[in-house]
């Protein structure tokens, strides 16, 4: 269960709307059941063009959450600034680096999420990608597990995993997939080309939907008969091998 309670929160109608207009971090906004009307419009508008998830949800949540007046909306800010796919990407090229991504499908244990990320900075990776929803919260568990990298190594919250792929595969990004019954291993494919890999969640790996989207499948090939690796540590294998290889490159 999220702990709302401990983050910093915004509430009442003006102050949420001039928090989202005025560009402040947002984690996501929470709707009374039952309000309609422009705020309703706006909200929802808002919400959309930046990127932010909108819950509707009873009053008796609202309250929990809040004592004071809420107005029936409440906004939860965010420890991070999240940033789009479309604002990253091109600086990337423009600094003439191959872009390296992470998309996190369904990745939802703060820990491992802090983990990858405290990798994926290390190794050099230039974002993170993650959905709107099935996502890990970035709470202070996850800022301490990360050891400080989600301060530093963009995220980029999109409302499609699969639009986001259709994005980078139109800029010109390979989406790699890992996969148990992969028949090439990972230290067979160039890495030094731009490329995102794509982890997902415990247990359920990554979505049917997603895992067709992908470009090309490998497998991190493991001696003993442990089903599979950690999906952190699994991260931090792809990552390295990725950062090796472009580094050999320079030579």
């Amino acid at each position: 269960m999220e702990q709302e309670k401990d983050r910093p929160i915004i509430y009442g109608r003006h102050p949420v709307v001039d928090a989202i207009r005025a560009g402040t971090p947002i984690d996501k906004v929470i709707l009374q059941e039952g309000i309609r009307g422009e705020l309703e419009k706006e909200l929802r508008h808002l919400c959309k063009a930046e990127g932010i998830p909108m819950q509707v949800a009873p009053k008796e949540r609202l309250n929990k959450i809040v004592r004071g007046n809420h107005q029936g909306v409440i906004a939860l800010q965010a420890l991070i600034r999240y940033y789009r796919l479309e604002d990253v990407l091109p600086g990337i090229f423009e600094k003439s680096e191959s872009p390296l991504l992470v998309l996190l499908d369904g990745v939802t244990d703060v820990r491992n999420f802090g983990a990858i990320a405290r990798t994926a900075e290390a190794c050099g990776a230039h974002a993170l990608v993650i959905g709107q929803k099935n996502s890990a919260q970035i709470n202070a568990e996850a800022m301490k597990t990360s050891a400080g990298a989600l301060a530093k190594i963009p995220v980029c919250r999109e409302s499609s995993l699969i639009t986001a792929i259709e994005y980078l595969q139109l800029s010109g990004i390979r989406v790699l997939a890992s996969d148990l019954q992969a028949e090439n291993p990972i230290y067979s494919l160039d890495l030094m080309q731009p490329i995102a890999f794509v982890l997902g969640a415990e247990g359920e790996g990554i979505s049917p939907a997603v895992a067709r989207k992908a470009d090309e499948t490998f497998i991190i090939p493991q001696k003993g008969t442990t089903d599979s690796f950690n999906v952190s540590v699994a991260a931090g294998m792809m990552l390295y091998e990725a950062m090796r290889q472009r580094e050999a490159g320079k030579g």
